[in-house]
């Protein structure tokens, strides 16, 4: 676990129509989630399939666009690997993406391989793509990834009989139906910004453990598999969704505007409420921006101009690519200089990147400079999907050894250390109370393992 695993979008279109165009729009909506590959498979017969490195923007011209006919195809986006993965089976010839994260892929490796299985590169999309192949038919093996897979998925499969969407048994990653008014579009993606663009209206999000047949007919349930609990990542409604998306009922950046109005209410509660202006880190700190300075009635003032060509930071594969990439992002506006500044941003995973952004602040003149974290001090590993980190990359865990963060005692001591460490006039988080209520979802449908470090899996569950 000591570098990003993955952090990827899936999107598939079944319609009336030449499909290679609206998919490829549905990713590059999704392009956020992930820049590094980008790939398309259609179906008119057989399967057409391009998969490229960079951002689907740049990488699919018109006339491969042309070359990828058909009326129903997927597509992804991803910062490790080029998806989809196109086999030809004793089940027919098929497509697969997914996002997500198996967490047990030696295991099944091993496991397939002392069965005479061979792996071209081991990937986890390879892995679950050799799984629903031994199934005796598609539903089969879909279902099997329940039994043998630990982690998570969101998963599209084309095929002749259309294109099969299913979710792990948790839903640790979102995934969202939309249709068109007339019936002759029917999508499923990673986001629904992908479905509203494309003037489609969410039709409802897939069901953990189930399984959707989308073809002429519109979305058929052709499997519910057992679902132990929801456990769907708090992360996506704190960072990694667009602002404009809506995950399980509850609106992106409504969860953002309440995460800000917490921290703000804090401020008043505690009396800590002096200062000029209140900024975000962009583009994630926005709508927590918004939410703080909605409460508190501080002047929001934007104080770094964002690089539209930059991609995301926290979704580059190393350090060395965050660091670089941070640089290129923001500079400074010349209006913080003299002003008490309150710095928004979703979480410090690192410290490394708000240590910067609040030197360059000071640096340019800002008076002071109060930070304040939208989700709260991240604890643990995150095994699920968005990524996977060591211990030894979590700035809290450094100060804080052993055990968790269990009173205000204790957070504020972390957050007196981390102002002291990033040269903050002064740090604050939400608890994982606030910020659970701030999601408007119940504690028990959230996955929350990298803030608490409590399993999503029941007891004694078994894949």
């Amino acid at each position: 676990m000591e570098t990003i695993q993955e952090n990827c979008g899936v999107f598939g279109l079944f319609s009336q129509y030449s499909c290679s165009t609206e998919v490829f729009q549905g990713i590059d909506f999704l392009q956020h989630r992930g820049q590094q590959y980008c790939g398309i498979s259609t179906y008119d017969g057989t399967i057409h399939h391009e998969t490229h490195r960079g951002r689907a923007a740049n990488a699919f011209p018109e006339e491969e666009l042309k070359r990828l006919s058909g009326r129903w195809g997927i597509g992804h986006v991803s910062l490790q690997d080029r998806q989809p993965l196109r086999w030809l089976t004793g089940i027919g010839e098929i497509s697969v993406c997914f996002s997500g994260n198996v967490i047990n892929a030696n295991e099944l490796i091993r496991e397939m391989m002392g069965r005479g299985k061979s792996f071209l590169e081991g990937t986890d999309v390879e892995i679950i793509s050799k799984i629903i192949i031994e199934g005796n038919n598609l539903v089969s093996g879909i279902s099997d990834l329940a039994r043998k897979v630990r982690g998570a998925y969101s998963l599209l499969v084309l095929s002749k009989d259309g294109i099969y969407a299913a979710r792990d048994v948790f839903g640790f990653r979102p995934l969202i139906m939309g249709q068109d008014a007339a019936g002759t579009r029917y999508a499923v993606s990673s986001e629904s910004r992908a479905l509203q663009n494309l003037d489609m209206e969410v039709y409802r999000d897939v069901e953990p453990g189930e399984i959707i047949l989308i073809n002429d007919e519109g979305f058929r349930t052709v499997a519910q598999l057992d679902s132990p609990r929801r456990a769907h990542c708090a992360f996506e409604w704190a960072y990694t969704a667009s602002m404009d998306s809506i995950i399980e009922g509850v609106y992106v950046q409504e969860a953002r505007d309440n995460l800000g109005e917490s921290l703000a209410q804090r401020d008043i509660d505690e009396g800590d409420l002096a200062a000029d202006i209140v900024a975000p880190v962009p583009m994630s700190g926005i709508g927590h921006a918004l939410g703080y300075h909605k409460r508190s009635g501080i002047n929001y003032q934007e104080v770094f101009l964002y690089n539209r060509y930059a991609d995301r930071s926290y979704t580059q594969a190393t350090q060395r690519d965050r660091d670089k990439m941070a640089k290129r992002k923001l500079s400074i506006l010349p209006y913080v200089k003299g002003k008490r500044i309150v710095l928004c941003d979703d979480s410090i995973v690192r410290g490394t990147q708000i240590r910067y952004k609040v030197l360059d602040l000071k640096e340019a003149g800002a008076k002071e400079v109060h930070v304040r974290i939208a989700c709260p001090p991240l604890m643990y590993p995150c095994e699920f999907g968005i990524s996977t980190r060591s211990y030894d990359e979590l700035v809290a865990r450094s100060f804080m050894r052993t055990g968790d963060i269990t009173t205000m005692e204790q957070l504020r001591a972390l957050e007196e250390w981390m102002a002291r460490r990033i040269g903050a006039d002064s740090v604050k988080y939400n608890t994982i109370e606030d910020f659970v209520a701030a999601l408007m979802t119940e504690r028990g449908n959230l996955c929350l393992t990298c803030f608490d470090g409590i399993s999503p899996y029941p007891p004694n569950f078994i894949t």
